[in-house]
């Protein structure tokens, strides 16, 4: 943490100092310094600004904020994988991260890609969070207020994940016990025992997941308290609806386990009818609401919910800072074309205010004239890049 003027404390900035990649996407090979606080990346569309962004978004766990299948990820005609290569500044000093299909160590279980911190061969991804935390906004994100209930479980699981590491493991072992319930339900198997072992562990973790989202959810309704009303971007109101949340922070865990657990055993017909499990934080759905109107989000104007979203990501980057003393790195695709100048303003003040290193894209150099000086201005063409300073 910093000490600012005022005595406040302000999170401690980890930027990226230097990207190298090879034969990802669009990039045959690419050694890029880069500056902390912000950083402007503009071009024409399909330029690779991006690829840049989601390059940087895999230094923390799972596939990118495009969730892409690594094998899509090398640039096309290559079959021997690719490797990102960054050098990261921050309160621990520097730290060098690696990771890709190609060039590097095996590791245990790096969810299907090759990861080494400081020389040494990780074995889980969650091992980037001891040193970074990255969130992202993305164009695809627009619709999440309006589209499937499941993108927005992801939307909330991510944030979890910003700071609680484990969030990620329990993810993917009630994600493993739930496919093998499923796989049990589909061969009509009466196999009590199977159940019953399976079943206790989706309780288990299942309640731990739920708890978690409940957790990050009362979190960013105190930062939100804490925020100015009438800032640029809405604060938004956020519940979790589902039938263990309702029991979440009402009930002890082993019991809210034990309701889960006889709600998966009673369920069985029903299950088994579906071939799938129909309960469960799985099926949880992410209520948000725009607070200053009062009307839920999947009903405000594309603007609103646009401003909405971006609210949303910057009480959790604050949030984000504060828990684990160190500003994440944000990446803010396309980030201006929406908002009118005074917005656009307001939105890199904040960010400064942060203390974060924050990627922005934009087709036009334009829509940041408010950085001008105060930014790093990259020109992106054909998978070459041109520092404007």
């Amino acid at each position: 943490m910093v000490e600012q003027a005022s005595g406040e404390q302000t999170p401690a900035q980890v930027h990226v100092t230097r990207l190298s990649l090879t034969d990802f996407r669009n990039y045959h090979a690419l050694g890029l310094d880069l500056a902390p606080g912000a950083v402007v990346l503009t071009g024409e569309n399909g330029a690779g600004k991006t690829n840049l962004l989601e390059a940087i978004s895999f230094l923390s766990p799972g596939r990118g904020l495009r969730r892409a299948r690594f094998d899509d990820v090398a640039r096309e005609g290559v079959e021997t994988g690719f490797a990102i290569h960054t050098k990261l500044a921050g309160p621990f000093g520097e730290c060098q991260i690696g990771t890709g299909t190609a060039g590097l160590q095996p590791a245990a279980e790096t969810g299907g890609r090759r990861l080494r911190i400081n020389g040494e061969t990780a074995r889980t991804a969650d091992a980037m969070l001891e040193w970074v935390r990255v969130l992202w906004l993305t164009p695809a994100m627009d619709a999440l207020f309006t589209g499937p209930g499941g993108d927005r479980r992801r939307f909330l699981d991510r944030l979890v994940l910003a700071i609680d590491p484990a969030h990620g493991r329990r993810a993917l072992d009630y994600e493993k016990a739930m496919r093998a319930r499923n796989r049990l339900l589909a061969e009509d198997s009466r196999d009590g025992g199977w159940f019953d072992a399976i079943e206790t562990q989706m309780a288990e973790t299942g309640v731990a997941i739920s708890a978690a989202r409940a957790e990050m959810v009362r979190l960013l309704a105190a930062m939100n308290e804490r925020l100015p009303a009438g800032g640029p971007f809405p604060t938004a109101e956020i519940a979790l609806e589902g039938t263990i949340d309702a029991e979440i922070g009402h009930h002890a865990a082993v019991d809210v386990e034990e309701t889960f657990r006889r709600l998966l055993y009673d369920h069985r017909p029903r299950d088994r009818a579906a071939g799938r499990t129909l309960e469960g934080p799985h099926r949880s759905e992410l209520q948000v609401r725009h607070a200053p109107k009062n009307m839920p989000a999947a009903r405000c104007s594309t603007g609103e919910q646009k401003a909405l979203l971006v609210g949303l990501i910057l009480a959790h980057a604050r949030l984000t800072g504060e828990l684990s003393g160190s500003a994440p790195i944000l990446l803010l695709d396309e980030i201006s074309a929406h908002f009118d100048p005074d917005r656009r303003a307001a939105l890199f003040s904040i960010l400064e205010e942060l203390n974060c290193q924050a990627f922005m894209t934009g087709t036009e150099a334009s829509l940041f004239s408010a950085l001008d000086g105060r930014a790093q201005f990259l020109s992106v063409s054909a998978g070459a890049i041109q520092d404007r300073r």
